[in-house]
């Protein structure tokens, strides 16, 4: 009878360290997670920053090339061709920064499924997780 006591207690203990591993593994699982989303959010704090500089230099760039067309022109007519070349400018300008900012999103999107799917496939799989069951309830 004593043997036949000793083994749930075994088996119990087999489970409980099952159960802290699987509990670690979690843990680890969500703590690279957690890191990665910390890593993006940094990422795009810095695009971010990048971008809006960029797009200052650009627009004072603009302005000043408008500001000399517009000192240079000596008609009307001259002054509406410098007008309908910068709104050119800042059209082609819009177009350029959204085209940019449409490559950086799906930049954003493949690394957030990337790191998605990095944490789904470090995940235990549920036959797993049944078979173990399985296993500690045959004991």
């Amino acid at each position: 009878m004593d043997g036949c006591s000793e083994a749930p207690t075994v088996m119990t203990e087999q489970g409980k360290a099952d159960e802290t591993d699987r509990f670690a593994k979690a843990n680890g699982r969500l703590l690279g997670l957690t890191f990665g989303i910390q890593s993006a959010i940094f990422e795009q704090v810095v695009f971010a920053n990048t971008e809006f500089m960029d797009r200052a230099r650009t627009e004072t760039h603009l302005l000043a090339e408008f500001i000399s067309k517009m000192a240079g022109s000596h008609s009307v007519k001259d002054m509406s061709t410098v007008n309908r070349e910068c709104c050119q400018h800042q059209i082609d300008f819009i177009r350029r920064d959204c085209d940019r900012l449409f490559k950086h999103g799906q930049k954003i999107i493949e690394a957030t499924s990337e790191l998605v799917c990095n944490q789904i496939s470090a995940a235990p799989r549920a036959s797993d997780e049944k078979s173990d069951r399985m296993a500690l309830s045959k004991c």
